[in-house]
């Protein structure tokens, strides 16, 4: 699909997490709306996957560190045809596969269960050693939060990749400077990430558009031989919903009937709620 066509397409990705979680009554819009172009670069343009093998053992690793975020993963995910769209609309329900946060034992296509924010960083970290020590090709990649950096294994996580030049492993940030409790800045700030994980021995770059899906792909493609790459993106939180974007208020509740209503309009989706 060319990227045009991609960008467009996540209009109606949007409409779908902000329909699953009023639906669910709950979830996280603000940060799976900021980070949608970025699971998008990936999934459309790089990584090796197959829905319909979702268990391939060649296929690249994701983990979404920022787990809270799954509905804009979910969406990603049944669009490729992971499993039905009808699905999405089940979010957060008794029964359901899809959770509240990812689970890799019940959802096609998921590979890590988070949740625990800063464990993420970890897992993706373990698994690009252990391909490596396997001698297997596959890449793996990671998207964290800015609240969820303030945890000291993030860090922990950064200095051991570095170590054991994991160039097999990328760490995206969505950069959108909140998290729930107000800005990063009043809250804990997280100061100068380009900066940390460069002083960590990643190489580092920065994509200024953080919803540029374009930009995204061309920074995936940096250069990184013998060391673990770093991107940050710089994102809205609840980008592409009016009443959404860069209101903390949209990190964790759920759009009402009306609001979801008006979402769709902005969005351009007629189907009804």
């Amino acid at each position: 699909m060319e990227l045009a066509l991609q960008q467009e397409k996540a209009k109606q990705l949007r409409a779908d997490i902000v329909r699953m979680t009023y639906l669910a009554k709950s979830g996280h819009p603000g940060g799976s709306l900021s980070c949608l172009e970025m699971l998008m670069a990936l999934y459309y343009n790089v990584m090796k996957v197959d829905p319909k093998n979702p268990k391939w053992e060649q296929r690249d690793r994701f983990v979404l560190s920022k787990g809270h975020a799954c509905p804009a993963l979910y969406a990603v995910l049944s669009d490729l045809g992971f499993f039905p769209r009808e699905d999405l609309w089940t979010l957060r329900q008794y029964g359901s596969h899809l959770q509240g946060h990812p689970d890799m034992r019940k959802t096609p296509g998921v590979d890590a269960n988070t949740g625990s924010l800063g464990q993420g960083v970890s897992i993706a970290g373990g698994m690009a050693l252990a391909a490596r020590y396997k001698k297997e090709n596959h890449r793996v990649f990671t998207i964290i939060g800015d609240g969820e950096s303030q945890e000291g294994m993030v860090w922990e996580a950064a200095m051991s990749a570095a170590h054991y030049k994991l160039d097999n492993l990328t760490v995206m940030l969505d950069h959108n400077g909140m998290q729930i409790d107000g800005k990063n800045d009043e809250v804990m700030s997280v100061g100068d990430m380009m900066a940390k994980y460069e002083a960590f021995g990643f190489v580092c770059v920065r994509v200024e558009d953080g919803h540029d899906i374009a930009a995204i792909v061309d920074a995936l493609a940096t250069p990184h031989e013998g060391k673990p790459l770093f991107i940050c993106c710089e994102t809205h939180k609840g980008h592409g919903v009016s009443f959404m974007e860069d209101q903390v208020d949209w990190h964790g509740k759920a759009p009402s009937a009306e609001q979801c209503e008006q979402a769709m309009k902005e969005l351009g989706v007629t189907e009804n709620v």
